[in-house]
């Protein structure tokens, strides 16, 4: 399975310990996991403003996330009906990266349920997807 992770679940698993780490794990060891280079502006940014990471933390975040595959910012978005004027530009990523699945905590976007085919899970929903 090729999964898309967003950038609350790249948070969650690489800051605390739980279900969203040890899906990333999971994913990580079993599966291909990509994310799109907006999603890694993203999770630097909150790792610095909320997590208040320093430049050291930043650079191995970095580089860890670089090691997954990297889907580069796209030319459009699709429209959608949601707030977050960022998302789209996320699921244009997803999309490009043609991936089986979007993996988010975003309520607005699970509410979405799919994109163009492209089925979006919540990181519970996905770990019993692994699991069955």
């Amino acid at each position: 399975m090729r999964a898309f992770l967003d950038t609350n679940v790249l948070v969650s698993a690489l800051a605390t310990r739980g279900l969203c780490a040890e899906l990333y794990e999971r994913l990580l060891t079993e599966h291909e996991v990509v994310i799109g280079e907006p999603v890694v502006v993203e999770v630097l940014d909150i790792m610095r403003r909320k997590f208040r990471a320093g430049n050291d933390l930043l650079e191995k975040v970095e580089a860890e996330l670089r090691l997954l595959g990297i889907i580069p910012a796209q030319p459009a978005a699709p429209k959608l009906p949601i707030q977050d004027r960022e998302d789209p530009w996320i699921i244009a990523c997803a999309l490009a990266g043609k991936v089986d699945c979007f993996v988010t905590g975003d309520a607005e976007l699970l509410a979405l349920v799919k994109v163009k085919n492209m089925p979006m899970f919540s990181p519970r929903a996905c770990w019993e997807k692994l699991l069955a």
